[in-house]
């Protein structure tokens, strides 16, 4: 066992002395226009210091469909190691940071709400709380370093009282408007558009109280005012209501203004003689602690009607109206997030016109891409994470597929199924549609991922399969019982009370449970065609014949030693395989040898696996060579001789070293693949 010694060392190892004084830093007023002459961005207003933020972690650009797209790093969620990663909605997420740099720049959008909109758990909630995790993070660094003020005053008893700013004002502010310009103009003189420095507003009441008693004293001694300014480094912190607030809508009959904005200490009013005296005065409403930082609003448009006008005034006119007090000047990012019902009401009603023209929506939709689906759950359900059960192949992805799925629209191009039409979003090729097709039909269907099912009804699915009695005592979780689980949830999902909804969904998972029979009978037939030497073989006799019929010579048989016109029936036997007509042999054939000819010019030698389709054709006549040999069928039976238990057993071997099955998944696996065989089942791949 390790002694305290130990652990107390584990602990100090890891705390940074200096780092803690740098975010603990005090000086003057003067040594921090110092600061900001040295680094004008430790001045920076919300909008301006949320963007670095953002653009601190780094981007990367890509192009999808013809369209570019950059990539934020920052939504990975690097400083907590991906635990709220999002996936997939670069897109929305490019929109939303777009809106973070015009109004960075001060372009006009840093008057208006911001309001994620989209369906149930896709995210929005999620993204709000990356942003006040990296405002968190950001403002302890060095480049997202920021600051505000306290007064320094003699109490009664003649010691030195410390009274913080409530609003943690920015300390360029105690400079007066009159002449702040000038100030600013001169800091600014060589600094780019994006950078430069921008104090609006005056101080909070508190403030301006405690500053104009001290010009009073001073009779109007300015720089004797500073003498009592103490300014301060600030650490943002959503728990210690430092610069981020988080308001979540109660009972319409019990919401109070109150909450945004403050309210007024009873308790200090018989010693400041006044409830309208600030010191009375308690600016712990939400938009008061949010200032200089971000404030999210929870279903924004459930807030009673009051609470809307209020939050009009704080984005429009950056001005808040506490109880008694005058409009007090805010700098904080407000982000809302609603879902789409919800917004609905808000369309509906023309009372709510004003609240609609200042607020920029920006649609999260859930995704529709495979890939990005299938990491979100692979975040929760990994090996990691879930020890002791293993999880079969594709489990999560037939999850990922039907949830996908539920988000699409029928495709109106006709031949087209909606299997195929998710595999064009994913990147797979289709023969006989481009870029520009897959473009057209993401035209024809803009409102695909703003309906179906959630991320959550899959997640909680899975969880329920991972500790059902079956789970637990076969210590595995395999697609089909999680696909099972996902169909009996339907019946008494809170979200689905449409019967042919349901029915629709259900009839989605047989598509998945036919693709995913189609998975399965690849993998067994690449298993049992994995035979490395065989396929190569194969593979030459193929290109020697291929060779011959192209150059309309002989094939010299190694038996015999005559020259014999290339084996036909071998060539069509693989190219049948993957569906080449008799109409279209010549073709590939031509396509293949060109293939050949080029290499060979660039002094590379061609190789089977070069080749995808004629890849696939040789592991499927391979496999159909070497079935009967195997007798797959008899599996089912069980009575299997130890010739061909053998053989199976070096199958399985293969499915677990190249697929990543266990003993008992690879059994399983043939089993069923070898029950639709002994059906009668001949579909292929």
């Amino acid at each position: 066992m390790p002694d305290r010694s130990e652990l107390l060392t584990i602990v100090d190892q890891h705390l940074d002395k200096s780092r803690f004084r740098q975010q603990h830093w005090e000086g003057s007023f003067h040594d921090y226009l110092d600061l900001v002459a040295q680094n004008p961005a430790v001045a920076r207003n919300a909008y301006q210091r949320i963007y670095d933020m953002i653009l601190h972690f780094g981007t990367r650009k890509y192009s999808y469909l013809k369209q570019d797209y950059v990539h934020y790093n920052f939504f990975d969620d690097p400083i907590d190691s991906g635990a709220d990663g999002i996936f997939g909605l670069d897109g929305p997420i490019q929109r939303l940071v777009d809106v973070f740099k015009s109004a960075a720049r001060g372009y006009g959008s840093e008057r208006r709400i911001l309001l994620l909109h989209g369906p149930v758990g896709s995210s929005k909630s999620t993204i709000v709380r990356l942003l006040k995790k990296g405002l968190e993070h950001y403002s302890q660094l060095d480049q997202g370093a920021l600051h505000t003020f306290s007064w320094k005053v003699d109490a009664e008893d003649g010691t030195a009282e410390l009274h913080h700013c409530p609003m943690h004002e920015e300390p360029l502010k105690l400079i007066p408007r009159r002449v702040r310009r000038e100030v600013l103009a001169k800091l600014n003189a060589e600094l780019p558009e994006d950078r430069q420095v921008r104090v609006e507003g005056d101080l909070d009441p508190f403030c301006r109280r405690m500053f104009e008693d001290l010009l009073v004293r001073y009779d109007g001694e300015w720089r004797k005012v500073l003498d009592h300014v103490v300014v301060r480094r600030l650490v943002l912190s959503e728990k210690d209501r430092r610069g981020i607030g988080t308001f979540q809508p109660k009972d319409e009959k019990n919401q109070d203004s109150t909450e945004l904005t403050g309210d007024i200490n009873y308790r200090k009013i018989a010693q400041y003689g006044s409830d309208s005296d600030p010191r009375a005065f308690n600016f712990d409403g939400e938009l008061n602690i949010a200032n200089r930082g971000v404030c999210e609003f929870i279903e924004v448009l459930k807030l009673d009607v009051a609470f809307l006008y209020d939050l009009l005034g704080a984005s429009q006119e950056h001005a808040i109206k506490p109880k008694k007090f005058a409009q007090t000047d805010i700098d904080e990012v407000i982000i809302g997030h609603t879902n789409e019902p919800e917004y609905k009401k808000l369309q509906n009603n023309e009372l709510m016109e004003a609240f609609r023209d200042r607020t920029i929506k920006i649609d999260v939709p859930y995704n529709i891409r495979l890939h990005d689906e299938i990491k979100i759950y692979e975040k929760d359900f990994n090996k990691e994470r879930v020890r002791g059960i293993h999880l079969a192949p594709h489990t999560i992805e037939v999850a990922a597929m039907w949830a996908v799925l539920t988000r699409l629209e029928e495709p109106k191009k006709a031949g087209l199924t909606l299997m195929q039409k998710l595999k064009l979003y994913d990147g797979k090729n289709i023969p006989g549609f481009t870029e520009d097709s897959i473009k057209e039909l993401r035209g024809e269907s803009p409102r695909e991922g703003m309906q179906g099912i959630s991320p959550r009804y899959i997640q909680d699915k899975i969880s329920n399969c991972l500790v059902s009695e079956q789970a637990q005592q076969d210590r595995a979780v395999n697609p089909f019982m999680v696909m099972n689980e996902l169909e009996t949830g339907l019946s008494h999902h809170s979200l689905i009370n449409d019967e042919e909804l349901k029915k629709r969904y259900k009839e989605l998972l047989s598509v998945v449970r036919e693709e995913y029979e189609d998975v399965l009978k690849g993998e067994v037939q690449r298993a049992i065609s994995a035979d490395e030497e065989a396929i190569q073989r194969l593979a030459a006799n193929y290109i020697e014949n291929l060779r011959a019929y192209t150059q309309h010579e002989k094939v010299r048989n190694k038996y015999t030693g005559r020259d014999e016109e290339p084996d036909e029936r071998l060539m069509r036997s693989i190219e049948e395989k993957i569906d080449i007509p008799e109409s279209r042999k010549d073709d590939f054939r031509q396509e293949v040898m060109n293939y050949i000819g080029a290499l060979a010019l660039d002094g590379k030698k061609f190789e089977y696996h070069m080749n995808a389709r004629l890849h696939k054709a040789l592991e499927l006549k391979l496999f159909e060579d070497s079935r009967d040999t195997i007798k797959l069928k008899n599996v089912v039976s069980g009575v299997v001789d130890d010739e061909t238990q053998a053989k199976i057993d070096v199958v399985k071997q293969r499915l677990i070293k190249f697929f990543g099955y266990n003993e008992t998944s690879a059994t399983d696996v043939l089993n069923y693949v070898a029950s639709i065989f002994a059906r009668g089942d001949t579909k292929k791949s």
